[in-house]
């Protein structure tokens, strides 16, 4: 369930790394889709 998860968060939701946002200067909405995809992605390696 969670590498579906994964692909569709992959095809929805922004990648901050290709847009090279400043973890410390991210806004609690960008920090809270953040932590999501990290424990998506964690969840689906695992």
């Amino acid at each position: 369930m969670f590498k579906i998860l994964a692909q569709i968060n992959k095809l929805i939701l922004p990648s901050f790394t290709k847009q090279r946002l400043d973890i410390s200067k991210a806004n609690k909405w960008q920090m809270a889709i953040i932590g999501y995809r990290y424990y998506v992605t964690t969840r689906a390696l695992g």
